[in-house]
């Protein structure tokens, strides 16, 4: 088939490749045009155009919109066209254009986690199995019929970006999988169901933000949902942010109070509202990033020993009743430290019910992959 691929991020690049390695002909790219990046906010191609230019396809930077645009697409004559992390919002008659529509590899499985954050907001959540989409773009955010799936199990140290790794790789083989049956005419979409519907809104800085109050297993993975983007944070004394990287749970340690710091030689731990975690690299305000005992060692040696405590809180600050974010088997954080939002008869994003059910695998076992029969 003749195919106009879409994307923009490092993640599309994995598919990209993949369709270049197919049976089908990628005749076109379409990406967001250049953006500033680095200290010098230099202007800098997507990580896809780059590739895209490597491979000497035709890169199209347009904003998908007007009647000029839909007159190049249709020139181009695409049987489809593969969307991967594109940026842009497609109009009704650009998604008319090819003749197997717009189809995109969406990193959840649907209708768990629609929206920019899929990845960040499972690994926060707490879900155990997420994974990949194919499905036909239509006018609603990530709403259209699903063409296959593929499964991946999160790992407990999984940040974000460890788990968007893997799920380039597996979903792009998918993407591939999915474009060869609907060439062969074996694939019947499936309306997305009704049920576990969640949404997963791009994450803010904000939300980066470590409550130290919360119990040591949602701060854990607030971290690693964060990491590497946005990055999360914490607040020193003097009102400047400490950024910090995956932490580990120390859970023998329950004598400190939630933001306190204790220092040891080879680690630096802080209280939560149920034991105390590791803190692991942190990045101080205009520093390179380095092991928490080092800068307890250096820049932040007068903090730690006037009896630092983070995020703005006190020196023994309360902790009573935190515990009870707890579920009775201690692995649920509460729904008041969950990201997302609740759509109509569905369960609250971050829910332990909204993205794929702990200890189940949607749509075949995790690590496989499926388009619809």
């Amino acid at each position: 088939m003749r195919l106009l691929f879409a994307g923009t991020p490092e993640p599309a690049v994995a598919s990209l490749e993949a369709l270049l390695g197919s049976r089908h002909e990628v005749v076109a790219v379409l990406t967001r045009a250049d953006a500033p990046s680095g200290r010098g906010r230099k202007l800098t191609p997507s990580p896809v155009r780059a590739r895209a230019e490597e491979a000497g396809l035709r890169v199209i930077t347009d904003v998908p919109r007007g009647d000029e645009f839909v007159a190049m697409l249709t020139e181009l004559e695409i049987d489809a066209a593969p969307v991967v992390a594109y940026g842009h919002i497609l109009r009704p008659a650009v998604l008319a254009v090819p003749r197997l529509g717009w189809i995109n590899l969406h990193f959840s499985v649907l209708p768990a986690w629609r929206g920019a954050a899929p990845v960040q907001r499972a690994v926060i959540a707490g879900d155990e199995v997420t994974g990949a989409t194919t499905f036909l773009l239509d006018e609603g955010m990530d709403t259209g019929p699903v063409l296959g799936t593929a499964t991946e199990t999160i790992r407990p140290t999984d940040t974000s970006g460890d788990l968007l790794g893997r799920l380039a790789v597996s979903g792009a083989e998918l993407l591939v999988a999915t474009l060869d049956a609907l060439e062969d005419g074996t694939l019947q979409p499936q309306a997305q169901p009704a049920d576990g519907i969640s949404v997963a809104p791009k994450l803010t800085t904000d939300d980066a933000r470590v409550v130290w109050t919360d119990p040591a297993l949602a701060v854990d993975r607030l971290v690693r949902g964060c990491t590497p983007a946005p990055g999360a944070w914490t607040v020193l004394p003097d009102g400047s942010r400490l950024g910090l990287g995956p932490v580990s749970p120390r859970p023998e340690v329950t004598d400190l109070t939630a933001g306190e710091v204790r220092a040891h030689k080879h680690e630096v731990l802080v209280g939560t509202a149920t034991h105390a975690v590791a803190l692991g690299e942190v990045r101080p305000v205009g520093k390179k990033a380095m092991p928490a005992p080092d800068w307890a060692r250096g820049g932040g040696r007068a903090l730690v020993e006037e009896g630092l405590v983070l995020g703005g809180l006190t020196a023994g600050a309360p902790t009573a009743g935190a515990a009870a974010a707890l579920t009775a088997a201690g692995s649920t954080p509460a729904a008041s430290t969950q990201p997302g939002a609740t759509t109509a008869g569905s369960p609250t994003a971050g829910s332990p019910t909204a993205g794929p059910a702990a200890g189940t695998t949607p749509a075949g076992a995790a690590g496989t992959a499926e388009v619809s029969a």
